[in-house]
């Protein structure tokens, strides 16, 4: 017998025993196939709709110290915006009622043509909040604050003059919502003024309070 005789069979064998291993390779599994299919249900999510609470409108009252005149109730507004976290604008307009009543025990007649007039000025500050933190109302309760550096200039009506002012301070902000805060300030407003025959700079203190709500 030829070997070629012994030859075919032998080959024929192999190539029909390694047919299924040879389809299974041609077919393989898709890489993206899901092995384990999940039973929860996807849900749609709707996103928070979170104000910026950028803008801020406000009232204040409290005390203003008029150089050489004493103190007297202030009232004013305030209108600000928060242009970061850090920084902020705000614009003032507030009024108060200025004696001259320890003049006139001196000077007959007074400084002014009446015992009072009427003080107003308007500003614009930039402020910078410098201390962020929290204020706690016994052990369970404690708001958000900060304190803040604040100044700017305007102008100041008093007398029938209207002066250039430069305003610097400093205040405390205490969230008592996520909307409104109490917020107290101490300034200094300072302009040169000419009642007593002589120009001078003044120096006029001003501590006040009052309730801001943010937009």
């Amino acid at each position: 017998m030829r070997l070629q005789d012994l030859a075919l069979p032998l080959l024929t064998t192999a190539v029909l025993a390694m047919a299924p291993t040879m389809a299974a390779a041609a077919d393989p599994q898709p890489a993206n196939e899901q092995v384990v299919v999940p039973e929860v249900d996807r849900r749609d999510v709707q996103r928070p709709r979170i104000p910026s609470n950028d803008l801020v409108a406000g009232l204040f009252t409290g005390i203003y110290s008029t150089q050489n005149f004493g103190s007297s109730v202030v009232t004013g507004v305030r209108l600000g915006y928060h242009l970061t976290e850090d920084f902020f604008v705000e614009g003032a307009y507030a009024r108060t009622q200025v004696s001259d009543e320890s003049f006139r025990q001196i000077l007959p007649g007074g400084v002014f043509g009446g015992e009072k007039e009427t003080l107003t000025y308007y500003n614009l500050s930039v402020g910078y909040n410098l201390l962020p933190g929290e204020v706690f109302f016994g052990s369970r309760r404690a708001k958000a604050s900060a304190m803040y550096l604040i100044a700017g200039v305007g102008s100041t009506r008093f007398n029938d003059q209207r002066n250039q002012t430069i305003n610097v301070g400093l205040g405390s902000r205490v969230f008592l919502a996520d909307w409104a805060a109490l917020q107290v300030d101490l300034r200094d407003h300072m302009f040169s003024l000419d009642l007593l025959g002589k120009r001078q700079s003044t120096h006029n203190l001003e501590l006040t309070a009052g309730l801001t709500f943010f937009f």
